[in-house]
């Protein structure tokens, strides 16, 4: 309210007076612009701490900030002076701290320095407090190992984190955690079902014998801080069990250091957002991207120093040595067929004569590979694989369709062999082989003398006097050309294979040349009699034997 007061009498002069609940709301407007102003400075300053804090973190545990940021001259004021916890090598341990791709293999030689560079990639996100970490190996012993290279350097680049041994896990100041566990089995992985980890990494990942724990704890990878990336990390050396998908994963589709899709290992499909994704920028996008980092021993000065680890790898059996010191991915641990070389057993497809005696043989498989191999012998006993068949997910009638349309063309297949289980029946309806026969397809169950088998396949490797082996296998035949030299022989019976191993299409040409391995002709004279003694009959006589 406005009132007026003569202050002069001869002068009337207007002021203004307000009233007492006017004035307590202008001072409450005052205070409240006092206190955004104060809250929107002290937001500002957390924030700058925040970004300050992370690039220091970032600086001392993977060292590579300068390739990352712009502000490299203010983190490196902030820094100076303190000591430096891991620094990595210059070359694929740099790299592949610095890779922003989802999925990433650092792997090759020996020495190269691999498990630390994962010790050292877990740490990327520990200053945020959202950040939850999951690190395994195969054995418990393995895990102590790591564990103890963890306690070198994670107290010191994080003054304050503890190891809960009860819990085998790190806990940061910021109360990010780091779980440290191992997989003896597969199958144990589903423990971690309904947990979500924004990074997951396995050390010496070729240790476990098939994709299905890795692909499986890509379904645990997720976050919902916008601030982290999710990220998968692996290393491994060339060989053991599970070499052969690790190659088919990292190393086959592309050339190192490139990064590529995704893609199924089975069907070589890219891996892809659905084109009615909600997310229009995701849509028919691949879902993420892998990448191959290979090491090397010359990258690590700390093993190269005085030469003396070089000249122990150099020391090796050739195969360790071309595993190990060259991180050659063509060979495994403990090979079964060393003698196996592609420059010699592996040709360019010919147009087989048509009368070379032709025959068949399998190994089914459903929810694991159904390989089938096709074979020719020419007139000197040597059998030439021609043809490969490798899918997965058919019954014994879809598999019987297929086979039959790759064979359209073919001569008359004089015989077929076939796992001698799929004569077992597992429900009420026709067993895979009676499935098979149904369809025409003639199969008789395979000798299954796994080292007589062996030993056969070693026989047809076998260069002769003239400097030929006796099997001779089309570059077409992609998945017996990749596991045959990678198959690792099994740890308690050096005799035989690893079971756990890519063995399908090794099992197929094992029960192909265990029709006659001792001599191709004597096969083929029996199976002229079995036709003759077919088309005498004009019938089928025995469903379970096709003749």
């Amino acid at each position: 309210m406005v009132k007026d007061t003569p202050s002069n009498p001869e002068k009337p002069k207007r002021s203004y007076h307000y009233t007492r609940e006017h004035q307590l709301e202008i001072e409450a407007r005052r205070k409240i612009r006092e206190a955004k102003k104060k809250a929107e400075q002290a937001k500002k300053k957390a924030a700058a701490e925040k970004a300050k804090a992370k690039r220091i973190q970032e600086a001392l545990t993977s060292a590579v900030v300068e390739n990352r940021h712009d502000d490299t001259t203010v983190v490196k004021k902030v820094i100076e002076g303190r000591p430096v916890v891991f620094q990595p090598n210059e070359g694929p341990q740099t790299d592949f701290l610095a890779s922003p791709e989802e999925d990433v293999l650092y792997g090759g030689a020996a020495g190269g320095g691999k498990s630390y560079a994962l010790l050292a990639d877990l740490l990327r996100y520990a200053d945020n407090g959202n950040h939850r970490a999951l690190l395994l190996r195969r054995t418990l012993g393995e895990l102590t190992e790591l564990i103890d290279k963890s306690k070198q350097f994670y107290p010191k680049a994080f003054p304050g984190a503890v190891f809960k041994e009860a819990k085998s896990m790190w806990q940061f100041p910021s109360g990010a955690t780091a779980l440290f566990s191992y997989l003896d089995k597969d199958t144990d992985v589903t423990r971690y079902q309904g947990q979500a980890f924004s990074w997951i990494g396995i050390d010496e990942i070729t240790h476990y014998p098939t994709p299905y724990v890795w692909e499986y704890l890509r379904s645990r990878l997720r976050t919902t801080d916008e601030n982290i990336i999710p990220y998968m990390r692996c290393t491994a050396n060339p060989g053991s069990v599970g070499g052969w998908w690790i190659k088919k994963m990292y190393i086959d589709p592309s050339p190192p250091n490139v990064a590529f899709p995704a893609v199924d290992i089975e069907t070589k499909t890219e891996l892809k957002y659905p084109d009615n994704f909600p997310d229009e920028e995701k849509a028919g996008k691949p879902l993420f991207h892998r990448k191959f980092i290979p090491a090397r021993l010359t990258d690590n000065p700390f093993l190269t120093r005085g030469g003396e680890y070089e000249a122990m790898l150099m020391s090796l059996p050739e195969v360790e040595k071309k595993r190990l010191l060259e991180g050659d991915w063509d060979v495994a641990e403990g090979a079964a067929f060393r003698e196996f070389d592609k420059s010699i057993h592996v040709v360019d497809p010919i147009e087989l004569p048509r009368g070379w005696n032709r025959f068949r043989s399998a190994d089914y498989g459903y929810s694991s590979p159904s390989c089938v191999l096709w074979g020719a012998i020419d007139w000197d006993g040597t059998i030439w694989i021609y043809r490969e068949l490798y899918v997965k997910g058919h019954t014994g009638e879809v598999l019987a369709n297929v086979i039959i349309q790759l064979e359209q063309n073919d001569p008359t297949i004089l015989h077929g062999v076939l796992d001698s289980s799929c004569w077992n029946k597992t429900g009420t309806g026709p067993s895979i082989a009676e499935a098979l026969l149904k369809s025409g397809l003639r199969f008789i169950p395979a000798d299954r003398d796994r080292i007589a088998g062996k030993l056969a396949i070693h026989k047809r490797l076998q260069l002769n006097s003239q400097g030929e082996p006796q099997l001779k296998i089309f570059k077409t035949c992609t998945n017996l050309i990749r596991t045959l030299p990678t198959l690792p022989l099994d740890k308690t019976n050096p005799e035989d294979i690893d079971t756990k191993a890519d063995d399908h299409a090794y099992d197929a040409l094992r029960y192909m040349l265990m029709l006659r391995h001792q001599g191709a002709r004597d096969f083929i004279q029996e199976a002229r009699q079995a036709r003759e003694k077919d088309e005498k009959n004009n019938a089928i006589a025995d469903t379970m034997f096709g003749y």
